[in-house]
């Protein structure tokens, strides 16, 4: 191959690298949420139908947080373990490096769950998500890993 031939490979190959961007928009990996208006909006509720996790983004799976705290203690109180399993699931976001907006699942575990508990649960969520609702599934359950434990939530998260 001539030298000049090779030149213009060379450079067209430099050409179009150049062109192509590596460093994606932070806004192009946030999830997009979907509430399709042909359906009972979930928001009032605490959560999204939908949620799109964008193209190429990495995704990170947390194990079930319960409220326990920081020895190991649980409060025989529901209310109190679900904010200390939300507070532990921040701190899992932390360490991440990622925000609660780039939480695109979660799955929530309620020891014998009845109405009463809604509440605590959609107000906990809102407090934590703001307008960034995850998509979200509550399964009651009769019992958790530990004996005492009422509480447990595990998230999806699109990384940045």
């Amino acid at each position: 191959m001539s030298r000049a031939i090779n030149h213009l490979l060379i450079e067209g190959l430099i050409i179009m690298t150049m062109a192509v961007s590596t460093a994606a928009n932070a806004n192009d990996l946030k999830p997009t949420i979907v509430n399709p208006k042909t359906l009972y909006d979930p928001s009032p509720n605490g959560y999204s139908t939908a949620v799109v996790t964008p193209p190429g983004a990495r995704v990170a799976y947390i194990s079930g947080q319960g409220g326990q705290d920081a020895t190991g203690g649980l409060s025989p109180d529901f209310a109190v373990q679900v904010k200390q399993a939300y507070a532990n699931l921040r701190s899992a976001l932390d360490g991440l490096g990622a925000r609660p907006d780039q939480v695109a699942k979660l799955t929530v575990f309620v020891v014998d769950h009845d109405m009463s508990k809604l509440g605590v649960l959609t107000q906990t969520v809102k407090e934590m998500f703001g307008d960034a609702l995850p998509a979200q599934t509550l399964v009651p359950v009769p019992k958790l890993a530990i004996d005492p434990m009422l509480f447990e939530v595990e998230a999806v998260v699109v990384l940045e």
